[in-house]
């Protein structure tokens, strides 16, 4: 994927070179600083990164935000009008996506449920302005719920034991979430994330037990390694 974003800038850089010595030659008069130029400083990353990353919802609003600038800038709309019509819009696009993550493939909150159902409780950590650091040594791990919001929380499931299916809820506004797994696990993400990142640094493990992780990130990361 990032070998996809570096091909996607280097044209781009080429392009802009290229016309710059046509200009200089007075062979083309192409004007690459028109009003609201800088504002494909926003929407390229955000159009860069539909291809390159998982997770789209943020580069979706980048987008958004990008393009209303870049029309404000050309005076085809008010920047009076700009924030009556970005903030619903984002907000109608992360409601769309919590809604399509809830009713597809979300197994997380299916074994989550399911644990509850039975009589269990997992296993919650919560940082607040603060740090939490979990360890499973040698503990039968079945779920947990994790939350960062301006702090962080740090989980390490490296000698846990896990025999089967388990589920992580992980949120992080602001803060970050860090998660351990041994390479006997699977991992399988689901994330909604606005102006963050999650992160899944680990290989598929066929036969291996699953866990499976519904992460939400909101100017904040969820990591999985």
């Amino acid at each position: 994927m990032k070998k996809i974003s570096s091909v996607i800038w280097g044209v781009l850089l080429i392009g802009a070179g290229v016309i710059f010595a046509l200009n200089a030659f007075e062979i083309t008069d192409v004007n690459l600083f028109f009003d609201g130029w800088w504002t494909l400083f926003i929407i390229i990353p955000g159009v860069t990164g539909l291809f390159t990353e998982r997770e789209k919802t943020g580069n979706i609003i980048c987008i958004l935000i990008g393009v209303f600038l870049l029309l404000c800038s050309q005076e085809v709309m008010s920047f009076s009008m700009l924030w009556k019509l970005l903030v619903p819009a984002v907000i109608v696009i992360v409601g769309l996506k919590l809604v399509f993550t809830g009713i597809f493939g979300n197994k997380a909150n299916e074994i989550m449920a399911n644990i509850k159902e039975k009589g269990g409780k997992p296993k919650s950590g919560c940082a607040v302005f603060s740090g939490c650091k979990m360890n499973y040594n040698n503990e039968v791990f079945d779920g947990a719920e994790l939350t960062a919001v301006f702090g962080g929380v740090d989980l390490d499931l490296r000698n846990a034991v896990i025999n089967e299916d388990c589920a992580i809820q992980a949120t992080a506004v602001f803060g970050g979430v860090d998660i351990l797994v041994s390479d006997r696990v699977n991992v399988k993400v689901t994330s909604n994330s606005v102006f963050g990142g999650v992160d899944n640094k680990t290989s598929a493990r066929n036969g291996a037990p699953t866990l499976y992780v519904n992460a939400v990130a909101m100017f904040g990361g969820v990591e999985i390694k």
